[in-house]
């Protein structure tokens, strides 16, 4: 049996993500050592002391998406199967780096394809999300690649993406507008179809209770 504390611990498929590159901690906690000085903080008092290698840490792990491949992610768990009907899965967690910024926004992902000979496990979906918000990224640009990697690896008759989030640079700064949502949506094949479109939108926002 495998100690839970180990760092290549696998569960349901996702591997934790506790490996980093020190090379890459050193060089990137330095910086914020600096950056700690320069809007007036001092380094060296106990609570900062590990501030810069925790966030060299945290950066890396907010940008791994960079190193991995989703259309590898998406191909390792394809099936060929005789359905033609729309597939969904809302309600998935988005949480990303505004590139502007760098500051979070977040909020949920809402996909559906029509499979066109090829079902994929559903995992997938949302680790597909997860790997490009792992990367400084606008909201428009998640929304199609989330649409153009499903749409290139799987070949359905057609995809759907609707994301809603929350941006910290409009609410912690600048307007600073806290209860504002941002919704953006990409669709292609059979979804820019008026009806087949209305009954996407309809499933993600129809509750099962």
């Amino acid at each position: 049996m495998s100690n839970p504390t180990d760092f290549n611990e696998e569960v349901d498929g996702y591997k934790k993500i506790d490996l980093y590159n020190s090379a890459q901690v050193e060089r990137i906690g330095a910086h914020y050592t600096d950056i700690l000085a320069a809007i007036g903080e001092d380094p060296q008092r106990e609570g900062l002391l590990k501030t810069p290698e925790r966030v060299a840490k945290a950066l890396q792990f907010l940008t791994h998406g960079y190193k991995i491949d989703p259309s590898e992610v998406l191909k390792s768990a394809m099936f060929e199967e005789d359905y033609s009907q729309m597939v969904v899965v809302k309600d998935i967690e988005v949480y990303s780096m505004c590139e502007h910024h760098m500051l979070p926004f977040f909020g949920k992902a809402h996909i559906a394809y029509i499979p066109n000979g090829h079902i994929v496990g559903l995992s997938k979906i949302p680790r597909v999300v997860d790997i490009f918000a792992r990367r400084l990224q606008v909201q428009e640009r998640l929304t199609n690649e989330i649409r153009d990697c499903i749409q290139e690896t799987l070949n359905p008759a057609g995809v759907a993406v609707v994301i809603e989030c929350k941006h910290m640079c409009m609410a912690m700064r600048g307007v600073q507008k806290q209860n504002s949502v941002t919704t953006t949506s990409a669709f292609t094949g059979e979804f820019q179809n008026d009806v087949t479109r209305s009954e996407f939108l309809r499933l993600i926002t129809a509750s099962l209770h």
